[in-house]
C-alpha cells in the first residue's frame, strides 16, 4: 500500500471515529473509544488519556492501555488506576516541564520522541523503572494536548510505542500520525467538552427542578418528601411493568431515554402547587388560615362559662333570705340552681371537647356529628362589642362539617387547580425532542381510567402507561404517607385495600395494579418510605381487586 492510499485509509478511519464519537453519550465509553482509536490509527502498543483538573493542576490518569503486557485500566475496565495525578506546578509554583504529559499540558504543544533513553531535556526516570520491573522497552513517545471550543487544554493523548505496519518493529511516530493524533485529540475534546456540557445542563435542569419542589415541600411541614417520593414509587413500578413478561402490558419497554423523560416528569408533576396560596396548602386543621380558629373557639366558651356562672350567682342572690323562713325550701331551690350550671358546664366542656376533636380532620364524619356543630352553632353569645350573635359564624359551620380530611369545597378546588397550572408551565416550555411527553405524563396523575378525573376527563385509551403509572404512584404516597396534617399513614394492608377498590371503581389502571401486586411495587416502596408498624404481613386474599392468576400460563 502507497503512502496516499494509506493515508487515504486513515482519513477514512479518522472520519469513522468522529462519527463514532457524535454518538457516544457515556464519557467513561468516550475516553475508551478515544484511546483506542488514537492507538489504532497510529499503530501504537500502549497509551494513557489523561484529563486535566484545573482546580488541583494536575493531570489525572483516565484511561490505560498496554497491549503487548495485557495492561487495562481505567474506563470500562473495572481496574482501576492507582498511579498519582502528575502535578503541574511544584510546590514553589514553578512549572513542571520535566516531564511529557505535564510539558504539553503547560505549553499546549505536541510532543514527539523517537527514543526516550536517548532524548535531552525530560526526565524518563519513572519510565524507565516501569520497563525495568516489566521487561517493556519504552521507547517511541507521541503527546498531544486536547483543546476544547474556547482553546483551553483539557486533557492530554500519550501514545507510546509506534509499530511499523509491516514488520512490528518499534518505530518513532510520523509526522502524518501526529498529524492524524492532533486532529483526532481536537475531535475528541470537542465530544468530550460537547458531552460535558449536555451532563452539566441536565444536572442545572434537575437542579432547578429540586428547587422548585423544594419551594413547594418548604410550604408545608406536612408534605414536604411528597415531591421526592412519588417520582421514587413512579420508577418503581414503570421498572416493574418494563420487566414483565406477561399479562397486556408485556410488550411495555423503556429505553434509558424514556427513564429519564419519566423521571423528570416525576419530579415536576405537582411543579403547579408553587402557585398554590400557603393558608390552603399548610391547612393543618379546618379551623386553620393565619392560624388555628379554634382558640377564638375556646375563647367564646369561657364567655359562656363565665355567663352561666353569673347568671347562677344572680339566681341565687334573687332567693328569699334565710330570715324570711323556708329555709328548706330555699336550700333546695339553691341546690337545683348548682346543680343546673354544672350540668350546663359539663355540656359546654364536652361540646369544646367535640369541636377541637372535629377540627382535626378525619376520614369520614358522619351526619350526626355534622348536625351536632350545627346545634352548637345556634349557641347565643355576646362579642366584645356586646352584640349577640349566633356561637359559630357560616364559615366556621362549613370548615367544622367537612366530611373529609380539612379542605372545604372550595378549598380543594383550589388545590386541585395546581394540575391545571402544572399542565400550563409544562405545555409552555420548549421541551427538546427526547422530553417531549413531559406534560403528558406529569399532567394525567389525576386522571381516571373511567374519564372521571379531571382536568380534562380523559379515559385509559387517551392516556400513556407512564401517566397511568404515575396516577398510582401519587395514590398511594398520599395513602401511606406519615406526613399529612389530618391523618396518620396508613398500613400496607390498608393503602392496598383502598387500592383495589379504586381498581374495581376504574379510577386507577387495573392491568398496572396486578403488576403493582405481583412484582411486590409496594414493599419495595415500603421497606424504603415507611415506618415499620406500617409495614405489617399483608394477606392479598383479603385485598379487593387482586388476580394472581393474571399470568398463569404467561
Amino acid at each position: 500500500m502507497n503512502s496516499a492510499e494509506n493515508l487515504l485509509r486513515r482519513l477514512k478511519e479518522l472520519n469513522e471515529i468522529g462519527i463514532a464519537l457524535s454518538r457516544q453519550h457515556d464519557i467513561s465509553s468516550l475516553l475508551e473509544i478515544i484511546l483506542e482509536a488514537a492507538k489504532r490509527i497510529t499503530r501504537a502498543d500502549a497509551g494513557t488519556l489523561y484529563l486535566l483538573e484545573p482546580e488541583q493542576r494536575v493531570l489525572r490518569f483516565e484511561i490505560m492501555r498496554t497491549d503487548s503486557l495485557n495492561i487495562a485500566m481505567g474506563g470500562t475496565s473495572g481496574v482501576p488506576i492507582s498511579f498519582y495525578p502528575i502535578r503541574l506546578y511544584d510546590e514553589a509554583g514553578n512549572p513542571n516541564n520535566a516531564m511529557v504529559v505535564s510539558h504539553s499540558a503547560l505549553s499546549g504543544e505536541t510532543v514527539n520522541i523517537s527514543d526516550a533513553y536517548t532524548e535531552q531535556g525530560y526526565d524518563f526516570s519513572g519510565t524507565k523503572k516501569f520497563d525495568a520491573k516489566t521487561g517493556y522497552r519504552s521507547q517511541s513517545f507521541l503527546a498531544v494536548p486536547m483543546r476544547n471550543h474556547e482553546n483551553e487544554i483539557i486533557g492530554v493523548l500519550q501514545l507510546i510505542n509506534a509499530q511499523d505496519r509491516e514488520s512490528g518493529a518499534i518505530v518513532p511516530f510520523s509526522a502524518d500520525d501526529q498529524q492524524l493524533l492532533e486532529s483526532l485529540a481536537s475531535q475528541a475534546a470537542i465530544a468530550l467538552t460537547n458531552r460535558r456540557l449536555i451532563e452539566q445542563m441536565e444536572k442545572l435542569f434537575e437542579a432547578f427542578i429540586q428547587l422548585i419542589n423544594t419551594a413547594i415541600d418548604d410550604k408545608s411541614p406536612y408534605t414536604g418528601g411528597h415531591c421526592a417520593r412519588v417520582p421514587a414509587l413512579t420508577m418503581m413500578l414503570a421498572e416493574a411493568v418494563n420487566r414483565t413478561q406477561c399479562g397486556p402490558l408485556k410488550d411495555f419497554v423503556m429505553t434509558e431515554k424514556d427513564r429519564h423523560e419519566l423521571k423528570i416528569a416525576g419530579l415536576l408533576h405537582d411543579c403547579g402547587k408553587i402557585t398554590t396560596p400557603v393558608h390552603i396548602v399548610d391547612k393543618a386543621t379546618k379551623l386553620h388560615t393565619l392560624f388555628d380558629r379554634i382558640q377564638l373557639v375556646d375563647t367564646r366558651f369561657e364567655v359562656l362559662k363565665r355567663d352561666a356562672e353569673i347568671a347562677m350567682l344572680r339566681a341565687l342572690s334573687n332567693l328569699p333570705s334565710r330570715a324570711s323562713g323556708g329555709e328548706g325550701d330555699v336550700s333546695a331551690e339553691a341546690a337545683a340552681i348548682r346543680a343546673g350550671y354544672e350540668v350546663h358546664i359539663r355540656q359546654l366542656d364536652d361540646d369544646r371537647e367535640f369541636l377541637r376533636h372535629c377540627n382535626i380532620g378525619s376520614e369520614a364524619m358522619s351526619e350526626e356529628e355534622q348536625q351536632r356543630v350545627r346545634r352548637i352553632a345556634a349557641y347565643r353569645w355576646r362579642d366584645v362589642g356586646g352584640a349577640e350573635s349566633n356561637f359559630l359564624s357560616e364559615d366556621e359551620i362549613e370548615n367544622l362539617t367537612i366530611r373529609y380530611g380539612t379542605l372545604t369545597e372550595a378549598e380543594r378546588g383550589i388545590i386541585n387547580h395546581h394540575i391545571d397550572v402544572t399542565i400550563k408551565m409544562l405545555e409552555s416550555l420548549p421541551w427538546p425532542k427526547h422530553l417531549k411527553n413531559v406534560p403528558e405524563y406529569a399532567g394525567g396523575h389525576h386522571e381516571r381510567m373511567d374519564g372521571k378525573g379531571y382536568p380534562r376527563g380523559l379515559t385509559r385509551e387517551q392516556m400513556s402507561v407512564q401517566a397511568r403509572v404515575m396516577g398510582i404512584a401519587d395514590i398511594f404516597e398520599a395513602l401511606t404517607a406519615k406526613d399529612r396534617p389530618y391523618k396518620e399513614g396508613k398500613t400496607l394492608a390498608e393503602s392496598l385495600a383502598i387500592l383495589g377498590k379504586l381498581k374495581l371503581a376504574g379510577h386507577i389502571d387495573p392491568d398496572l395494579f396486578d403488576i403493582f401486586i405481583r412484582e411486590k411495587v409496594y414493599l419495595d416502596y415500603a421497606r424504603q418510605f415507611l415506618a415499620p408498624e406500617q409495614i405489617a404481613e399483608v394477606d392479598l386474599s383479603k385485598i379487593p381487586g387482586v388476580n394472581p392468576d393474571v399470568c398463569h400460563g404467561g
